[in-house]
């Protein structure tokens, strides 16, 4: 994914503070023929955007005059989730041609599209499409509340996950797991 893009070349921002659909029409007042685009849909009134430099700038610009609460450039290495990734996404797809993928036993909510999956060809299709396709956090959660999950554990560094959980749906239980204490206290 690194080498799809030139640094410099592709940046990423958070735009806290407006609808979904507000940031999707800055993106496009502002993309004169630029790469522009919704990358992560984290939460209600959290929209990562992603794409050119240039039009994530002007599209920083537009949101603090149209009321954006914060509006922050990610130190990212790549613009992420958006059409400037489609190399990367077709290199992805020459890669996964040769590996043989079984029906999952657990299903999965997929990024991509925030629904259930469990087809060996759904997840070999949803890997290859999330590269370039916004993620879809806040409906992924909607969607496992709507399944009845009521715990979830993040599993790495950090607590962004938790957090935007929280703001999505206080009522699930959730709790970070990072080191290897916490994986031996929870097991």
């Amino acid at each position: 994914m690194q080498e799809a893009v030139p640094v410099g070349l592709g940046s990423m921002a958070a735009i806290l503070g407006l609808e979904d659909q507000q940031v999707n029409e800055i993106c496009e007042e502002v993309v004169e023929g630029q790469t522009l685009s919704p990358a992560n849909l984290n939460a209600p009134g959290q929209v990562v955007v992603s794409g050119h430099t240039a039009a994530v700038d002007r599209a920083c610009r537009l949101a603090r005059e149209r009321g954006a609460k914060k509006v922050l450039t990610l130190p990212v290495s790549a613009p992420f989730h958006c059409a400037l990734m489609e190399s990367a996404r077709e290199r992805l797809a020459q890669t996964l041609q040769s590996v043989r993928f079984r029906d999952l036993k657990v299903p999965l909510i997929n990024n991509a599209d925030a629904s259930q999956i469990t087809m060996a060809t759904e997840v070999k299709d949803s890997l290859i499409r999330q590269v370039t396709a916004p993620v879809r956090w806040n409906e992924s959660i909607r969607e496992l509340i709507r399944l009845g999950v009521e715990n979830a554990i993040e599993i790495g560094p950090g607590r962004v996950l938790t957090g935007l959980l929280r703001q999505i749906d206080r009522s699930i239980q959730t709790g970070p797991i990072g080191t290897v204490a916490q994986v031996e206290q929870y097991v």
